[in-house]
């Protein structure tokens, strides 16, 4: 089925640079967005290992924006100390 949709160029552009990043021309890129969007729920959900592979550069892709955190925030105390 072939779909026309007129769409901002700022969108046009944005779904360009998420598509190159992604390694993925962005005909291809549109119809895995509009697949994912209309998935019907047949069982467990699972990641097939192209989506994991996408899903871990999505992540990647914006890890500098992570702030670190000290080592002491992870701490089982640090976690639980309203608990006791």
């Amino acid at each position: 089925m072939t779909i026309t949709v007129d769409i901002a160029p700022e969108v046009q552009a944005e779904l360009a640079r998420q598509a190159a990043a992604r390694g993925r021309g962005v005909e291809a890129y549109v119809a895995s967005l509009l697949e994912e969007a209309v998935r019907l729920p047949t069982g467990p959900d699972r990641l097939s290992g192209d989506r994991l592979e996408s899903t871990f550069r999505e992540i990647a892709e914006f890890s500098h924006k992570i702030p670190s955190l000290p080592d002491e925030a992870l701490t089982r105390e640090s976690l639980y100390r309203d608990y006791d």
